[in-house]
């Protein structure tokens, strides 16, 4: 069976020998060595001066929310998973859709301006598959507007733009550690700001608030990780050159052997050093991905309708109508990603499509 993903493990004598160490401490949680240990390696690798991770990829998001959102309404795009909607909802803001580019597949930057409005208090838009945004302009409408940005940087792990990581944009940046991702701490997730002030506020909102044993800098939730998760993200990174190594050939085969005249994949912008993260591929029609889906599925191959549906139509917000994202989210189908993928399986993959479109 080929399945969309499959989780990248290290050797489990790796990762036993760093679980031992929480085990000798007797150190599970609160930012114990291992944990410190991972962010400071991460902030290295990334090339960045501030990373606080957390337990999972979602909490990131609430908590930059709840302190740069303030209850007001934030400027996002319908074509990202759930939770980059949900979290919205969730910490008591109104999500204001903007149709996306229909090549990078990322937020429409000439659409936020006619969005705007007084109660508009930031803007929340994905890196898809690691696809930056166009970061300058959001930038640029923010600083005049005085709107925050939060970016839902889920899927762009390693992503460089214009020679510095993706996570250097916006006010907060997110990321997910997912055990689906390309590096992983089976789960988990991290912040990103430069700010320090913005940055310490981060930070105790994802302690429950804590100065200390017994004092409180103000309200927070729990969002620390655990030792055992660190142990993991430190057994994964060595080899995170091999992974993104691996990812490459395999999208370097769909790219030479999938039949684009029939089929649209995905426009990486302009001076970006991407990470192989997705696959997407957009059919011309919801029928013909049903077609090829279920060609795949009786092969015992797995890709997956995502984003599927377009966020402006779920059921726990007021559908607004957003052409472009309802229409490609009908289309889209990620093929399957992850190292270990065998040449054999590509081509029956890519001949399995060729031969249903």
């Amino acid at each position: 069976m080929i399945n969309v993903t499959q989780t990248f493990l290290p050797p489990q004598s790796e990762y036993n020998n760093l679980v031992k160490r929480a085990w000798d401490s007797l150190w599970l949680t609160n930012r114990g060595q291992l944990t410190l240990e991972l962010e400071n390696k991460l902030k290295e690798w990334l090339n960045t001066d501030s990373i606080l991770i957390t337990n999972n990829g979602t909490v990131p998001l609430q908590i930059a929310l709840k302190l740069l959102g303030k209850g007001g309404e934030i400027i996002t795009t319908p074509f990202s998973y759930v939770a980059t909607t949900s979290a919205i909802v969730w910490e008591h803001c109104e999500p204001v859709f903007v149709d996306i580019n229909p090549e990078y597949l990322t937020i429409d930057e000439t659409k936020i301006v006619a969005a705007i409005t007084p109660k508009t208090t930031a803007i929340l838009a994905t890196h898809v598959f690691g696809n930056p945004c166009q970061v300058e302009a959001i930038e640029a409408i923010a600083k005049k507007h005085n709107l925050k940005v939060i970016y839902d940087a889920a899927h762009s792990f390693g992503v460089e733009y214009k020679n510095q990581s993706l996570f250097n944009f916006g006010d907060v940046s997110t990321c997910s550690f997912h055990a689906t991702k390309l590096f992983h701490t089976g789960e988990g997730g991290a912040l990103f700001c430069k700010d320090k002030e913005l940055f310490h506020k981060l930070y105790y909102s994802h302690n429950f608030g804590h100065n200390g044993p017994l004092d409180f800098h103000g309200l927070g939730i729990n969002a620390k990780i655990s030792e055992l998760q660190s142990a993991m993200g430190l057994a994964v990174l060595p080899y995170i050159d091999t992974i993104l190594a691996e990812r490459k050939k395999v999208v370097d085969f769909y790219n030479a052997n999938l039949n684009f005249s029939n089929l649209q994949g995905l426009k990486i912008r302009e001076n970006t050093k991407w990470n192989y993260s997705y696959y997407p591929i957009i059919l011309d029609s919801e029928e013909t991905l049903l077609r090829v889906q279920k060609a795949l599925n009786e092969n015992q191959i797995f890709p997956r309708r995502y984003f599927y549906p377009s966020l402006n139509t779920v059921n726990f917000i007021k559908n607004t109508e957003m052409p472009v994202s309802e229409s490609v989210s009908k289309r889209v189908m990620c093929l399957p990603l992850y190292v270990g993928l065998k040449t054999e399986d590509l081509e029956k993959i890519t001949s399995i499509i060729n031969q249903n479109i």
